[in-house]
């Protein structure tokens, strides 16, 4: 129970719940996310931490380089940001966070 708690905690936060949806559409670095929804590093950086300690992603380590995506299928939070995503589907701020993602360049400086 306590697990679901924290995972609920989690994305008790729209910084944390546009993070998920960009990480849906492929793998991310602090930077991409820092350029997709238009925040600093630092928070960028804290809330990844935060759904990374709730379970929600995985971390792969390249050199300074920090990747984060979503954790793979079968678990519960894996279950949670599919639900996530569709009943936000419509959501405008995500649509534009998306396209800004596609847009995004990784700045070594900044990633990690």
């Amino acid at each position: 129970m306590e697990r679901f708690i924290k995972a609920a905690k989690a994305l008790a936060d729209k910084t944390r719940l546009r993070i998920l949806n960009l990480l849906t559409e492929r793998e991310c670095c602090v930077c991409e996310v820092m350029q997709a929804l238009g925040i600093s590093q630092t928070r960028a950086s804290r809330n990844l931490g935060i759904l990374h300690d709730a379970g929600f992603l995985n971390v792969r380590r390249e050199g300074l380089w920090a990747f984060y995506s979503i954790r793979p299928e079968g678990l519960f939070q894996a279950e949670l940001v599919k639900t996530i995503k569709n009943v936000l589907k419509d959501e405008t701020i995500l649509k534009d966070d998306l396209e800004r993602l596609r847009k995004a360049r990784r700045l070594s400086h900044q990633c990690r």
